[in-house]
């Protein structure tokens, strides 16, 4: 794993409690939920299924990590569908959000982690400040929304539990000493 613009010398500060919000439907991205509040701590985590937490509770908190899954051919996970509207019922113009998402750059590389560049776009157009930028070194696809303008770098934390798990957990570990540098 390259450490290609990864601060990874940056210590874990603690910080207000931040509010970790995801849909899952196989468990894949509750699973990095989990990871990613053991990484920060569970003290300063709290973590938000967003299909039986409602999405306003969002308001409650500073600091925001959201995790996301593509389906299929570029799709939102139904959970995130679901609520979709509910994104603009909230004020993210004093938000700090980091997104992570969860794809498949084998079975469905032309589409790699657009959902997490539509939920990126979305809390950006609403006003929100984002952080956690990754770089797409070491990853094989073809095409995302989830690319920053240089192309070089996803909106968030690209994981790929079916067919790179094994890096999954060296990538949050990463990322989380990455964000938090960000929710200061």
């Amino acid at each position: 794993m390259s450490d290609q613009h990864i601060p990874a010398a940056t210590p874990i500060r603690t910080v207000a409690k931040i509010g970790l919000f995801y849909g899952s439907s196989t468990c894949y991205t509750e699973i990095a939920a989990e990871k990613i509040r053991d990484c920060i701590g569970p003290e300063y985590v709290a973590l938000h299924n967003i299909n039986t937490s409602p999405l306003s509770l969002a308001d409650n908190y500073r600091y925001l990590i959201l995790g996301i899954p593509t389906w299929d051919y570029g799709e939102l996970q139904e959970d995130w569908e679901n609520h979709w509207e509910q994104l603009g019922q909230i004020d993210w113009s004093s938000k700090v959000v980091a997104v992570y998402g969860l794809g498949d750059q084998i079975g469905y590389p032309q589409w790699y982690q657009d959902a997490m560049g539509y939920l990126w776009a979305r809390v950006k157009q609403l006003g929100a400040t984002t952080i956690g930028e990754w770089p797409t070194l070491g990853y094989q696809f073809e095409s995302s929304t989830a690319l920053t303008e240089d192309g070089e770098h996803f909106v968030g934390l690209a994981l790929d539990d079916e067919s790179e798990f094994e890096l999954s957990e060296e990538r949050i570990g990463l990322w989380c000493r990455q964000i938090m540098a960000g929710f200061e």
